[in-house]
């Protein structure tokens, strides 16, 4: 089952990235979620740069509470640093995965952190 479910997620992920791009002005916020944490990116895509990334292994995070919280807080973590770089404004890539979650967790954290998307 493992490998149709990448399959899959990496079929979505393709048409998403296919109308999905990060600009200097507008850079992509990107997530990506594995069992144990979940990381998140914002990244120039014309340069080729991360400019920021957040993560639960980060050593500014601070754990506590399920993962649900654990990612909102990612959210906030990557908000904060986007906000100290000068970007407020932001695309965001949910790389494949469901709105729906962690994912939407980490994105409400990112919106009270000061992203705008």
């Amino acid at each position: 089952m493992a490998g149709i479910k990448s399959a899959r997620r990496a079929r979505i992920k393709k048409g998403i990235r296919k109308h999905l791009a990060g600009s200097t002005e507008r850079p992509r916020l990107t997530v990506f979620r594995s069992n144990k944490g979940i990381y998140a990116q914002i990244i120039d895509d014309t340069n080729g740069k991360t400019i920021v990334s957040a993560s639960t292994l980060s050593k500014d995070f601070a754990e506590g509470g399920n993962k649900v919280d654990q990612s909102k807080a990612v959210g906030k973590l990557v908000a904060e640093k986007a906000v100290a770089a000068g970007i407020s404004k932001v695309v965001f890539d949910r790389n494949g995965y469901l709105y729906h979650g962690r994912i939407k967790s980490l994105a409400e954290g990112a919106r009270e952190g000061g992203l705008d998307f």
